[in-house]
C-alpha cells in the first residue's frame, strides 16, 4: 500500500509540474499568479519562480 501511495504522489507531482508549465509557458509563474500582489506571497523564489506548490492562475 505504501508503494502505491509513493507512486501516486510521484504521478501527481509530475502532473502538477506539467500543468504549471502549460499555464505559463516560457515565463515565470509569478507573472500570472493570483497571489502576486503586496505581501501575500512570501516564497523565497518570488518573483522568478518556475515551480510553486501555491500557484493559482489569475
Amino acid at each position: 500500500m505504501a508503494r502505491i501511495r509513493r507512486w501516486l504522489r510521484k504521478i501527481m507531482q509530475s502532473l502538477s509540474g506539467w500543468w504549471q508549465r502549460w499555464q505559463a509557458p516560457g515565463r515565470f509563474l509569478c507573472d500570472s499568479c493570483r497571489y502576486d500582489y503586496g505581501d501575500v506571497c512570501r516564497r523565497p523564489e518570488r518573483p522568478n519562480a518556475t515551480k510553486c506548490p501555491d500557484y493559482r492562475r489569475r
